[in-house]
């Protein structure tokens, strides 16, 4: 087993097991240490492949536990979005766009730790997936408008997991298309994708057995710290 493999092997192990036990973090963890092995469209792409696997391989566990209705109106949101984010990724500086998503994640990460609450209305859940669906395109980050949306609403973690790898699935699949049909592909991303998927799996697994030990505030606890690390992330790699 080669060094890279060993690297990637680890990658996906530690992200996969956050993403199933929070329903966040593969984008976060995985992206950019993929980045010191891989180039970016590569590192990338390998991304949203095994995200795309786990959220698979997952829904027939969960989709008793989604909201439909949610489901559903995130991702109709989420196709504006990623309509508008392919635009921003062509004609704009991204660099410009992550510094100022990564300052308004700290800045509303920081409000939710002081208890700041908002309520639940079909428009505000249109929003939430309109920008989730923008920086998927744009940036390749579309979780913390959803965990900053549901952990204000103060949503039950089993709903927010749920719902959320459901919704991923979807739009990280129409992010892969788009990607292929404007950037296309290569042979490295899948067959590093191949050998990385006994080590999601294992991470899906070790990921569920920390979820069914998790209380609530302890949920709640690592989604706050997981926005802090995607904020500080953004800004750094952004300068």
């Amino acid at each position: 087993m080669t060094l890279d493999l060993i690297v990637l092997v680890s990658i996906v192990l530690v992200a996969s097991l956050l993403q199933t036990s929070t329903g966040y973090g593969f984008s976060i963890i995985g992206t950019p240490f993929l980045l010191l092995i891989y180039p970016v469209h590569t590192a990338i792409q390998i991304n949203i492949v095994l995200s795309i696997c786990l959220s698979a391989f997952m829904i027939f566990k969960i989709r008793k536990e989604v909201d439909k209705s949610l489901l559903i109106r995130l991702i109709k949101g989420s196709i504006v979005g990623l309509l508008f984010g392919i635009f921003i990724y062509l004609f704009l500086d991204i660099q410009i766009l992550k510094i100022a998503v990564g300052i308004l994640i700290i800045i509303l990460t920081l409000l939710l730790i002081f208890k700041l609450t908002l309520n639940r209305t079909r428009n505000r859940d249109f929003t939430a997936g309109g920008i989730s669906g923008l920086l998927t395109t744009s940036i390749g980050v579309p979780g913390p408008p959803l965990l900053l949306y549901f952990s204000g609403a103060r949503i039950d973690k089993v709903t927010l997991r749920s719902t959320t790898l459901a919704y991923y699935l979807f739009v990280y699949f129409a992010s892969l298309v788009m990607q292929i049909m404007f950037g296309g592909t290569n042979k490295e991303i899948w067959v590093n994708s191949i050998l990385a998927t006994p080590a999601l799996f294992a991470g899906i697994v070790l990921g569920q057995l920390f979820f069914n030990w998790i209380n609530q505030e302890t949920f709640r606890i690592i989604t706050y710290i997981i926005l802090i690390f995607t904020g500080v992330y953004l800004l750094i790699t952004s300068l």
